[in-house]
């Protein structure tokens, strides 16, 4: 079998078992309605006021997408990692062609699916109860594949690190939150500690989110990043963080070869 059909046929096992476990099914997709239901619908935002939800409402469109883009991955491949560690299964893929790099990228590409469904129902919700004006762009597209790649080579990591499935999803909530939080998804620049600042571009979600924002919202600043477009600067950083994760991801998963 080639490489190709290797991976189709991980990624369509993946795909079926991801769909047999139907309370992961509905929380995958009910958890960021219920965020942007709570956020988006109730609280609301106030452009002329104070606290977290000051920006327009198209501000927030990255953030929403960065609930799917990095939960997703971290506690799904997280806990997929230490399942198969728990169950002997590497062990067994290890008496098969499949390399680890294929394993891996077999369960990507079936995140890739889950989050872009999810991404889509997102801004549609967002559009429809938030009544945000959002810019479509074809760039969306790469910007959450290469996202979903990113945090799916870290989600690798804790699964591979962790000691059990509740120890990896403790470890990507963990992780998680804070990333969520203080990437300049929902809480801007300026409402963070001027020394805070430097440790933002620490984090990989900060350029998915620049990256968004800059491509969905007419309003974002800046436009360029060293003369070069902020969407295309934001997504080639992102693209290479993701590389090193990726390749970081496959190297950690458990060697029984």
């Amino acid at each position: 079998m080639s490489r190709f059909g290797r991976v189709r046929a991980e990624t369509s096992a993946g795909w079926r078992s991801f769909v047999r476990r139907r309370t992961a099914v509905f929380f995958t997709f009910f958890f960021p309605v219920i965020l942007i239901v709570i956020f988006g619908a109730l609280v609301r935002t106030d452009p002329t006021g104070e606290g977290l939800f000051t920006e327009p409402p198209a501000f927030y469109v990255p953030g929403y997408l960065a609930v799917v883009v990095l939960f997703t991955p971290l506690s799904r491949m997280g806990s997929e990692v230490a399942r198969h560690r728990e169950g002997s299964r590497f062990e067994k893929l290890a008496t098969t062609p499949l390399s680890r790099a294929e394993w891996l990228l077999a369960q990507t590409a079936v995140n890739a699916v889950i989050i872009g469904l999810a991404s889509l129902l997102i801004l549609g919700l967002v559009v429809v109860l938030t009544g945000a004006e959002i810019t479509v762009s074809l760039l969306l597209i790469p910007y959450v594949l290469v996202g979903v790649v990113c945090f799916c080579g870290v989600g690798a990591m804790l699964g591979s690190y962790t000691d059990s499935q509740d120890g990896a999803v403790a470890a990507s909530n963990a992780i998680g939150l804070p990333l969520l939080f203080l990437s300049e998804t929902f809480i801007s620049l300026e409402q963070l500690p001027g020394w805070f600042g430097p440790l933002v571009n620490l984090s990989p979600l900060t350029y998915f989110a620049r990256g968004v924002r800059a491509a969905t919202f007419p309003g974002a600043e800046p436009a360029e990043i060293a003369g070069i477009d902020a969407v295309v600067a934001n997504l080639v950083i992102l693209a290479v963080v993701a590389l090193f994760a990726f390749a970081l991801g496959a190297r950690s998963i458990p060697r029984t070869d």
